[in-house]
C-alpha cells in the first residue's frame, strides 16, 4: 500500500506542479482546448498538489488520519468520470492528440482506483 501512496504522491504533485508553473505550455503540448487564462489550470494544479501532499502525509506519518486510500479512490473515480463525461459530451479536447491524452488519463485514473481498492 505504501508504494501506491508514493505513486499517488508523485503523480499528483508532478502534474500539479506542471500545471501551476506552465499551464498554457502544458495545455498546448497535450493538445487540450485553451483555458483563456492560466488561473483555472493553476487552481487545478494547486488541488492536485494538495491531494499529493495529503497522500504523502498518509504514507509518511505513522498513525495519520489524513486523506487515506479510500479518499484517493473516490478522487480518482470522480476525476476519471468527470473527464470521461467531458470527452463524451464534446467539452474535451479539440485535437486528436488532446482527446488521446484525456482518454489515457481517464483509463489511468480508473485503473489506479481499482488497484487501490484491491489493496485496501
Amino acid at each position: 500500500m505504501n508504494q501506491l501512496l508514493w505513486l499517488e504522491t508523485l503523480l499528483k504533485i508532478g502534474s500539479g506542479l506542471a500545471l501551476v508553473l506552465a499551464p498554457v505550455t502544458l495545455i498546448r503540448i497535450l493538445g487540450l482546448p485553451p483555458a483563456g487564462a492560466g488561473l483555472w489550470p493553476r487552481l487545478l494544479g494547486a488541488l492536485l498538489i494538495g491531494c499529493g501532499a495529503a497522500a504523502y502525509i498518509e504514507g509518511a506519518w505513522t498513525g495519520s488520519r489524513g486523506l487515506g486510500l479510500a479518499g484517493l479512490v473516490i478522487i480518482n473515480f470522480i476525476s476519471s468520470g468527470t473527464l470521461a463525461a467531458a470527452a463524451m459530451l464534446g467539452g474535451g479536447a479539440e485535437t486528436r492528440r488532446g482527446s488521446f491524452a484525456l482518454w489515457a488519463l481517464v483509463v489511468f485514473l480508473f485503473v489506479l482506483a481499482l488497484v487501490e481498492i484491491a489493496h485496501a
